[in-house]
């Protein structure tokens, strides 16, 4: 099984629901192509080091998962790409 760090950061004009929605939205996705969610990570709001899409601050949120599939972290990237909520989003392998 391989480790990886998922982290992505949502708008910060949204309402909470709809924050916590976005996460629990990328947290089915990684389950539904065969990776296990082994910790969640609410980061909270905090500021960004620069300015992105007009935003000067943003919900992180840091997900740890394993998975044997590839395809789990191309769906999470892909999805996050599309996804107008989320600002930026970094998938890093976890060396154990």
């Amino acid at each position: 099984m391989r480790k990886y760090e998922l982290m992505f950061i949502v708008r910060p004009d949204l309402e909470e629901t709809a924050i916590k929605a976005v996460a629990d939205n990328m947290k089915e996705i990684v389950t539904s192509n065969g990776g296990k969610v082994q910790e969640v990570k609410e980061m909270g709001q905090r500021d960004l080091a620069y300015e992105m899409n007009k935003y000067k601050t943003g919900y992180y949120f840091l997900f740890t998962v394993e998975t044997e599939n590839l395809e789990t972290t191309k769906e999470f990237d892909r999805v996050c790409r599309i996804n107008e909520n989320i600002i930026r989003h970094i998938v890093v392998r976890v060396e154990d």
